[in-house]
């Protein structure tokens, strides 16, 4: 009985729902197909052709975004820094090239060498062109030669380092304990010829190495009068210890000066890093 009972109900609410479906309202079925056809396809009529539906939000338009010009102040600073260093680089070269002519001859007899490099220029001349043995004096042969190198540096205004070196013959005498003496007495020597000749004794040192930077074998008598030489560095401005300031040295070489605290004298001085 229970079964029979819950098949009859099951058959009942078949027979309802049957009826519910057989009777459409004609009204709402029409609003309701639509608003089903209006929100699911979105259809606008342009002439004959249907747009496409939009689903979701429209996408996002991204605009570009202007980058900045990469020839900024700074980068136009690192430039013309590099260009000063260019310029005096080329200038380097041409003074190279007039000591070249102007002492070929000594050139030729291997009495000068010209060697040259991006921040200086060194001309090595040989003692025994310049002093007698022994001697710090310049002899007279030596002024004519110190004359024309002084007509080449003189325009310029780097700084002049005038190296003297001597072999490792040790002397001892009332003039000079050593060669320390020698050497420091020949470089002063020719400081003061270059001061004869024009030259502004602010750009002027004068060092003595004595025997301890040979350039050949001192055991030989070619190698020791090949070391005995006195050697004139022009020097780069941004290298030269009293040449440009620490702004200029610094504009030269790129870098940028920075105050530092002196404690000790509790000054502020400028250093370039």
């Amino acid at each position: 009985m229970v079964s029979y009972a819950d098949f009859i109900t099951l058959l009942f609410a078949f027979f309802v729902v049957m009826y519910s479906i057989s009777s459409v309202n004609e009204g709402k079925y029409k609003t309701l197909s639509d608003s089903l056809g209006e929100a699911f396809s979105n259809t606008r009529q342009q002439g004959n052709e249907l747009e496409p539906i939009q689903i979701g939000t429209l996408p996002t338009v991204i605009q570009p975004i202007p980058l900045e010009n990469p020839a900024t102040a700074d980068v136009e600073k690192r430039r013309e820094l590099s260009e000063e260093i260019l310029k005096e680089r080329q200038q380097l070269g041409h003074v190279s090239d007039q000591f070249q002519q102007v002492l070929s001859p000594f050139i030729d007899d291997k009495l000068v060498a010209v060697k040259k490099n991006d921040y200086w220029i060194e001309l090595e001349m040989n003692s025994e062109m310049l002093f007698l043995s022994g001697e710090a004096e310049l002899s007279k042969a030596a002024l004519s030669v110190l004359k024309k190198i002084a007509e080449v540096i003189n325009p310029l205004p780097n700084m002049i380092n005038i190296e003297g070196h001597t072999d490792n013959i040790p002397i001892e005498n009332v003039k000079f304990r050593s060669n320390w003496d020698l050497s420091s007495a020949r470089a002063t020597s020719v400081v003061h010829e270059l001061i004869k000749a024009g030259i502004n004794p602010l750009r002027l040192s004068a060092i003595g190495y004595g025997e301890f930077h040979p350039i050949d074998d001192n055991k030989t008598e070619v190698g020791r009068f090949k070391n005995r030489r006195v050697v004139l560095v022009l020097m780069s401005q941004a290298f030269a210890r009293y040449g440009a300031n620490d702004e200029e040295r610094a504009k030269l070489l790129n870098l940028a000066p920075t105050a530092v605290v002196n404690p000790d004298a509790g000054l502020i001085n400028n250093k370039v890093e």
